[in-house]
This record gives C-alpha cells, sequence and structure tokens, in this order.
C-alpha cells in the first residue's frame, strides 16, 4: 500500500498483523523494501513481531525528486574531504522523519526500529530525534558517520564509480551482480541464479539511478549525526560484519561508543550484504534483543 507521510508518497508493506510489537526496517542506497529476504521477516513474524517495511524516498515506488536534479558526485567527494559542505537535494533527517511519517500514517506509536547501512544511519536519527517513539535500536552493517572512519576499500570504489558498458536490462542486472558479490565478501556469497533474480525484480519494480546518486549525497552532507547519538536512549544493538569492505567495522566500533549502553556484536565472515543464509545467523542475535527490549517496556 500507499501511504502519505512527511509530504511525500511512501510505499509501504506491513506484515504479521496487528496487536503485537512493530519492527521497523529501514533499507540502504538503491535498497527496495523487497531487499529484506523473506525468510527474514517471516523470522521476525514468527517470533511474534508485527513488521512494517518501506520504500524509501527516491527509490522503488516512493515518491522520487528527479526535479531536485543531481549534483557531481566527483566533486562533492572532494569537498567532503576536504571538510567542505556536501550540497545535497534533501538530508537523512528528512528521511528519518519520512519513517516518523510511515508510523505516524499507520497509527503506530512505537516501534522497533532496524536499519541496515544508511537504513542504520535513518534508524539513528529516528531514536535521537523522537526517543519516545523507538522501543529499541537496532543498526545493522552501518556507521556514526564521524569524520576520520575508514571509507569503502579502493577496489569497491572503483567498481561503483565504473559505469556498466551497455544500458540493457542484462547489462546493468551484471554490473550490479559483480558489485553485490565485491561487497558481500568471499565466505558468505550470494548464488548466482539467485542474486540475478533478485536484481532483475528489482530494476523491473524500480530502476532509479539519479535517486542512488541523491541518496549517497544525502549520506555524505550527514556530517553531524555523531554528536547527536549520545541522546539515544533505547536499548541499541549493533551488528557488524567483519570483513564489510563497503563500510569497515571500525564504522560500527564507532557507532557503539558513541550511544550509551549500547551492544555490539561482529559476525565473523560477514560482509555488506543480507542474504537468507546471513538472515538466519543474524535472527538469533536480533530477536531476544528485540523481546528483552519489549518486555523492559512493558514491565
Amino acid at each position: 500500500m500507499r501511504v502519505q507521510a512527511n509530504g511525500i508518497e511512501i510505499e509501504v508493506e506491513d506484515t504479521g498483523g496487528a496487536g503485537r510489537p512493530v519492527v521497523l526496517l529501514i533499507m540502504g542506497v538503491n535498497m527496495q523494501l523487497i531487499a529484506w529476504p523473506d525468510n527474514f521477516v517471516k523470522g521476525l513474524v514468527r517470533a511474534g513481531f508485527r513488521v512494517v517495511r518501506f520504500d524509501n524516498r527516491d527509490a522503488g515506488l516512493s515518491t522520487q525528486f528527479d526535479e531536485a536534479g543531481t549534483r557531481n558526485l566527483f566533486w562533492q567527494g572532494l569537498r567532503y574531504r576536504f571538510g567542505l559542505p556536501v550540497q545535497s537535494a534533501y538530508g537523512l533527517q528528512d528521511m528519518a522523519n519520512d519513517a516518523i511519517g510511515v508510523l505516524d500514517a499507520l497509527g503506530i506509536r512505537r516501534a522497533h526500529v532496524l536499519g541496515a547501512s544508511m537504513g542504520g544511519m535513518i534508524a539513528q536519527r529516528v531514536a535521537a530525534t523522537v526517543p519516545e517513539r523507538v522501543t529499541s535500536l537496532v543498526s545493522l552493517m552501518s556507521s556514526s558517520g564521524a569524520r576520520g572512519l575508514p571509507g569503502p576499500r579502493s577496489d569497491v570504489v572503483a567498481l561503483m564509480m565504473r559505469r556498466p558498458a551497455k544500458r540493457d536490462e542484462a547489462s546493468l542486472v551484471a554490473h550490479s551482480m559483480r558489485l553485490v558479490r565485491l561487497i558481500a565478501g568471499p565466505f558468505y556469497p550470494p548464488d548466482d541464479a539467485v542474486l540475478r533474480e533478485r536484481l532483475t525484480v528489482a530494476m523491473r519494480r524500480a530502476y532509479r539511478p539519479q535517486g542512488v546518486m541523491r541518496q549517497i549525497a544525502a549520506v555524505a552532507a550527514d556530517t553531524g549525526r555523531a554528536k547527536l547519538l549520545a541522546r539515544i536512549t533505547s536499548p541499541t544493538l549493533v551488528i557488524h560484519g567483519d570483513v564489510d569492505p563497503l563500510v569497515p567495522i571500525a564504522c560500527g566500533q564507532d557507532t557503539v561508543r558513541r550511544i550509551p549502553g549500547a551492544q555490539f556484536v561482529a559476525i565473523p565472515g560477514m560482509g555488506h550484504d543480507l542474504t537468507p543464509q546471513l538472515a538466519e545467523i543474524l535472527l538469533p542475535q536480533m530477536v531476544p534483543f528485540l523481546k528483552a527490549a519489549e518486555k523492559s517496556r512493558t514491565a
């Protein structure tokens, strides 16, 4: 379904039924709500939760911002490197307000907020902005955004900056597969057939290359988030793969250091992808944490 949230239209998937504690899932750059593995969503539902997923602005079926145009990412990257303000069409706080707007549209007063990658950054801002709405925070393969943290590995940056030789569907999917394989790492490689199908379905559902650039600019522009993390009061779990080549584990370690009382779990061999296999590894870490936070709140 599509809801009005924060002045825009947001595509939402609501699973598990009313009367259950809610887990709000927030995805990363260029990822749609369908990127959450089915076994991950079903695992949360089996554990007794209502799961709400949505497409971020400029992704999937939610409102796009093509009228805002795009900035040259190379020059914006230079501005970031030299400590100059990065120009973006919108900020991560706008995207956090979108997430809060989804809860409002569905009549949900509180939720466990779980974000992956950029989604973790958005979730951090939700927890810092409206603590009374957040039962717990889970920040997955994400970052505090603090200056001086390591960035993506050089081969990852090179592939991200490279354009596909052709613009047909097969070439675009093949390019995306190379990138996903690279950032996923060697220990939990995605199955090629499953990955190709996943990327093809996502591309046919919505293809938003300009939206990707605006989302990346929003991440780069969000230089003040690290100082906000001390304001987070909800129970927090930070999970990170120890071989993540896109957002290195030091970024997760810095996040947990800045959030009072946060817990940290490193997943050996995990890179920067959420496969069904990894979902089965992550659920035993997350579900007990979510249930403990829920029990503490109701007590």
